[in-house]
């Protein structure tokens, strides 16, 4: 008697495999049993020797040379694809429009994961302050969602790799010993994510139909903490308290806009 056929495992293509959240999902897609395949803009192939284009080779991926700047390349990759994911910076979202462009055009794909992984642009309040960094994500939403591209957005919060290895110290690489500041009335809870657990997360969704053009939030319970907490638990580690100096939240936003003031004098001097 035959073996039942198993079901073919959805072809992944993960659009910036060089970076580390890009890397990470490779990994994870090629530790689903999923056929994986890297978009690699071609002077990253022109050096095969390098770290991110070994990490990508040895662990099983299948390169294809192409960019979000060549729409032919862009094309003739999304054509042999049944998922794509895209993990390019926030600041380069809106280049993400020649992708969406020709997975309309190739009309196979099934699920598009865009480069959200943070949070959720519809519903955070950053004080007119983010230079267009959620309209961005924002407008890119609209333009899926307008030519119909069946997609999940994940909103994963925090990578903890930005702030915990300071405790949430601008400035710091590593946590203080003497003082600490602590920035509002400290109790405004943080979720903080590893990237290799959102690259996880992600894979899991592509081939779930209750995740179909959806928004999934990643919240897990042992990662939410607050300043006060983590702090907290610092000066239980190192057995010793920390001198708190509250900043509060006018203070604090009154120091990021003399900051960004400063910025735009030496840009456009």
């Amino acid at each position: 008697m035959c073996e039942e056929a198993r079901p073919r495992r959805s072809r992944v293509l993960v659009v910036g495999a060089t970076g580390r959240l890009g890397g990470n999902l490779v990994s994870a897609s090629l530790s689903a049993g999923h056929p994986t395949f890297a978009l690699v803009r071609p002077h990253h192939l022109a050096v095969p020797e390098s770290a991110p284009i070994r990490s990508l080779t040895d662990a099983g991926a299948t390169l294809i040379k192409g960019s979000l700047d060549d729409y032919p390349s862009l094309v003739e990759a999304v054509r042999q694809m049944d998922v794509v994911i895209c993990a390019v910076p926030t600041k380069k979202a809106l280049e993400q429009k020649p992708l969406i462009r020709a997975i309309k055009e190739a009309g196979c794909v099934k699920r598009f994961i865009p480069a959200e992984f943070g949070l959720d642009p519809t519903k955070v309040q950053i004080c007119g302050m983010d230079h267009g960094f959620y309209g961005k994500k924002i407008e890119i939403r609209r333009l899926i969602e307008s030519e119909g591209i069946p997609h999940t957005y994940i909103c994963c919060n925090l990578f903890m790799r930005y702030l915990l290895p300071s405790l949430v110290q601008p400035g710091l690489d590593a946590p203080p010993r003497d003082e600490v500041k602590i920035f509002g009335d400290g109790n405004t809870r943080g979720v903080f994510v590893k990237e290799a657990d959102v690259a996880k997360f992600t894979i899991c969704t592509i081939e779930d139909p209750r995740t179909l053009n959806k928004t999934l939030y990643l919240r897990p319970s042992g990662n939410v903490y607050s300043m006060n907490e983590l702090v907290d638990l610092w000066e239980k580690k190192i057995n010793k308290f920390l001198k708190k100096i509250h900043i509060t939240e006018e203070q604090l936003l009154k120091n990021i806009q003399g900051k960004f003031e400063v910025l735009q004098i030496i840009s456009t001097s």
